[in-house]
C-alpha cells in the first residue's frame, strides 16, 4: 500500500500581519487533502503583529508552524531557514501577500508527481506593475545571464517546488550570500516551469526598496560568477593602451612640434577618467573581498529566537 505524502510549504513573512490571516485562509483551501502537510511560517523579524497572528493560527492548527528571529536576517535566510527545517517528500515556498498565487499550488504538485524534481514558477506580471518596474526586472535577469554562469529565465520568482533529493542537498549549503533563483538551476536535477500571473499585493506594502533590489542584483551577480573581476581586467587593460598610446602622442606633439600648449584641461579630464576607473575597479575587487572577509567568520545564517519545530 503506498503510503501518504507530505507537503511542507514555507512562507517567509516580514510584516504582514494585515494579509496573513487571509493568506492563510487561502492556501489551506488549493492544500490537497490526499497528502499530509505541514506549513511553516518564518517570522522575519517582523516589527509589527506577524508573530503574534501567526502564533494565533498556530494555535488553532496544529499543522502550521514558526520559526521566529532574533531579528530581521532577509527574505533569502527565512527561505533557508524553512528549507532547514522541512520535513516534506516535497517542499513549496511562497511569499505571504497572495502576489504568489496559491492557486497555482496544485499544478506545482502536478508536475512533482509526473516526475520532475523542481518545478519553478516564471512570473507574468500584473497589469498594475509599472513600465519602469517592467524594464528595471528585464534587465536584472538579462545582466544576471550576461555575468553569471546560471541562466536565470525572465520573471523567475522564489515560488517553486522541490523535491525531497533536492532538499537533502540543499540543506547542505551554509554560504552567507544567498540567491535562491540563481542557486536552484545551479543544482541541475529534473527541472520544469510554470507560469502564473503575479496578484496585486493584497495588504502592506512592497518590502523591496531600491536599495534592496540593487544589493539583491549585486548578491546575485557575485555569487554566482567573476566575470566583474575579468571585466575589470579588460577594461583596466584597454585604459592602459589607450593612456600608452596619448602619451607617445603627447611626446611626439612636444618633441617634433610647435602645436603643445600649456594647458591643465586635458590633464585633469585624464587625471579624473583614469581616477574613476580605477576606484570602480577597487570597488569591485572590495566587493569580492568583503565577501570572502564575511563568509570566513562563517557565522550562522540566522538566529532563532522562538519556534515550536520539535515540539
Amino acid at each position: 500500500m503506498e503510503t501518504r505524502k507530505k507537503i511542507s510549504v514555507i512562507v517567509p513573512c516580514f510584516n504582514e500581519e494585515e494579509g496573513l490571516p487571509t493568506f492563510n485562509k487561502e492556501l489551506i483551501r488549493v492544500l490537497p487533502e490526499t497528502y499530509f502537510h505541514e506549513i511553516i511560517y518564518v517570522n522575519d523579524g517582523s516589527s509589527d503583529n506577524t508573530f503574534r497572528v501567526i502564533l494565533a493560527l498556530a494555535k488553532e492548527n496544529p499543522t502550521i508552524k514558526y520559526i521566529s528571529f532574533s531579528r530581521n536576517f532577509g527574505h533569502q535566510n527565512a527561505l533557508k531557514a524553512g528549507y532547514d527545517f522541512a520535513s516534506g517528500d516535497c517542499a513549496i515556498s511562497l511569499d505571504a501577500d497572495l502576489q504568489h498565487p496559491p492557486d497555482v499550488i496544485p499544478a506545482l504538485i502536478s508536475k512533482w508527481e509526473e516526475g520532475f524534481e523542481i518545478v519553478n514558477t516564471i512570473r507574468n506580471d500584473h497589469a498594475s506593475i509599472t513600465y519602469t518596474k517592467k524594464i528595471s526586472s528585464g534587465i536584472f535577469y538579462k545582466i544576471m545571464r550576461k555575468l553569471s554562469d546560471v541562466n536565470i529565465e525572465n520573471g523567475m520568482a522564489d515560488f517553486r517546488l522541490i523535491d525531497k533529493k533536492v532538499l537533502k542537498q540543499l540543506k547542505l549549503f551554509n554560504e552567507n550570500f544567498l540567491f535562491f533563483r540563481g542557486l536552484i538551476p545551479w543544482m541541475g536535477f529534473s527541472q520544469t516551469n510554470v507560469e502564473f500571473t503575479a496578484a496585486e499585493r493584497f495588504a502592506g506594502t512592497t518590502k523591496y526598496t531600491l536599495k534592496k533590489m540593487l544589493k539583491f542584483a549585486t548578491t546575485g551577480v557575485t555569487a554566482f560568477s567573476v566575470k566583474p573581476l575579468r571585466l575589470s581586467i579588460y577594461f583596466g587593460s584597454v585604459i592602459a593602451v589607450l593612456s600608452f598610446i596619448y602619451g607617445l602622442y603627447a611626446a611626439y606633439i612636444h618633441i617634433f612640434t610647435d602645436l603643445a600648449i600649456t594647458g591643465w584641461t586635458s590633464v585633469i579630464l585624464s587625471v579624473l577618467f583614469v581616477g574613476g576607473i580605477n576606484l570602480l575597479m577597487l570597488g569591485i575587487i572590495g566587493e569580492y573581498l568583503g565577501k570572502l572577509f564575511i563568509e570566513n567568520k562563517r557565522r550562522p545564517n540566522y538566529l532563532i529566537s522562538e519556534t515550536n519545530l520539535g515540539e
